[in-house]
């Protein structure tokens, strides 16, 4: 089984010892991503659904550069800081998946990185098996 490391700028850079992705026998395993600005690396500004809609851009930023999109999303875990804000995030994910969307789970009460409201997690099928040329090249 080969695996590849996925690094882009259209999300934030990792905040510690982890790959933004990692493509692994036909599937795209991302990492969790917080709703921090690629740009600046800070938390954008603004509540929960500010910080979700962020997290989803930077998780599809990822998706692109492994060679996939949301449609091809398979599960996804959401970590939430409260419990509370379950709500506004489902209205803010639900957005985003029109129709037949992925298997999720939901875990609240955490303590995230950075102070976040809303991690996001998912796991994707390649459309077209992809052809890496060197890790480097990621």
């Amino acid at each position: 089984m080969t695996r590849h490391t996925i690094s882009t700028e259209h999300a934030p850079k990792a905040i510690g010892p982890y790959s933004q992705a990692i493509v692994a026998n036909g599937f795209v395993f991302c990492s969790g991503q917080l709703g921090l600005d690629p740009a600046t690396g800070d938390m954008v500004p603004g509540d929960i659904k500010m910080q979700a809609h962020q997290a989803m851009r930077n998780i599809m930023g990822v998706l692109e550069a492994a060679g996939t999109d949301l449609e091809h999303v398979v599960k996804t875990t959401i970590f939430l800081s409260a419990i509370s804000d379950f709500a506004a995030v489902n209205e803010v994910y639900a957005s985003y998946f029109k129709a037949a969307p992925p298997a999720r789970s939901t875990v609240g009460g955490l303590q995230l990185p950075k102070g976040g409201l809303v991690e996001i997690e998912m796991v994707a099928m390649l459309p077209i098996p992809r052809t890496y040329e060197s890790e480097e090249d990621q």
